[in-house]
């Protein structure tokens, strides 16, 4: 990634998404973003991302969102979205990706409600959180331990303390529910060799229509695109284990690593070459 200020100013594209050591359980990824769109996806763990130029429009179960500088965007685990650009000119943000281990281990230091920590609001106005944000990158890319590590947990207390309760228990409403579990089951073994829908159902004892209804209701998507962003998951943990681009494309079911490519890049805002040495580098 270049030497960018982050204001979003110009056409350029650029990202970086990385980790640094120091910081266990915790993704960073900072860019600006003018033609990039992220499809429909969801993350294993929390979302926290100051917009530092531009517009950011998200996509959430509740309906869209529209972010600019001094906001912060919050999304818990699971939670489908999207996001392309609100502006002519694209969106520059610095995001957190904690886990769901790192976000537990705060709020159990800080006091909150017993359960899953989950945050209530999924835009909020606050630009000295975002300036925090952003902090956290700067002293985690100049290599200040001490200052990251401290001005990540001083952000995420900040967060937690003022727009998060415990996240509700996943309850089924009907048997549809029930078989959406099934299903999602049935892919994530079957990853690399997935059923039709329509076999799907069959195994399952529903109809397709009633199978692709359930899956969106419990899930936010239907079973293809999840299975897309499953693979991308399952991809990112393989690259992190240093297994090559070409290799886990064809474990988790892509045809071939330019399939990989295409999708990786769309969901995780960088190529997996460019993520892979991040994680080696």
């Amino acid at each position: 990634m270049g030497k960018e200020d982050g204001s979003g100013a110009g056409g350029r594209e650029w990202a970086r998404h990385w980790q640094y050591p120091q910081l266990p359980g915790l993704d960073l990824l900072r860019a600006h973003y003018v033609r990039h769109t992220f499809p429909r996806h969801a993350h294993d763990g929390y979302v926290i991302a100051a917009v530092t130029g531009g517009v950011e429009e998200v996509g959430l179960p509740g309906g869209p969102v529209r972010a600019g500088p001094g906001s912060v965007v919050l999304i818990n685990p699971e939670v489908p979205h999207s996001a392309r650009a609100g502006a002519p000119e694209g969106w520059a943000y610095s995001t957190l990706y904690p886990s769901r281990n790192l976000i537990t281990e705060v709020a159990t230091e800080i006091g909150t409600p017993r359960g899953t920590p989950g945050f209530t609001a999924a835009l909020v106005p606050d630009a000295q959180g975002a300036k925090m944000i952003t902090e956290v990158h700067r002293a985690a890319e100049a290599g200040n331990a001490l200052a990251a590590d401290t001005l990540l947990r001083a952000v995420v207390a900040r967060m937690l303390s003022r727009h998060a309760a415990p996240l509700p228990a996943r309850t089924v409403a009907r048997a549809g529910g029930s078989d959406a579990e099934r299903a999602r089951a049935v892919l994530e073994e079957r990853m690399a060799g997935p059923p039709s829908l329509e076999a799907l159902a069959a195994e399952l004892g529903t109809s397709p229509f009633a199978l692709l209804r359930a899956f969106r209701e419990r899930y936010g998507m239907p079973p293809h695109t999840w299975l897309t962003d499953a693979r991308v998951r399952r991809a990112r943990r393989l690259l992190d284990a240093g297994v090559a681009p070409a290799e886990a494309a064809v474990t988790v079911g892509f045809t071939d690593q330019p399939h990989l490519n295409r999708h990786f890049t769309r969901i995780v805002g960088v190529p997996p070459g460019a993520y892979r040495r991040e994680r080696a580098g």
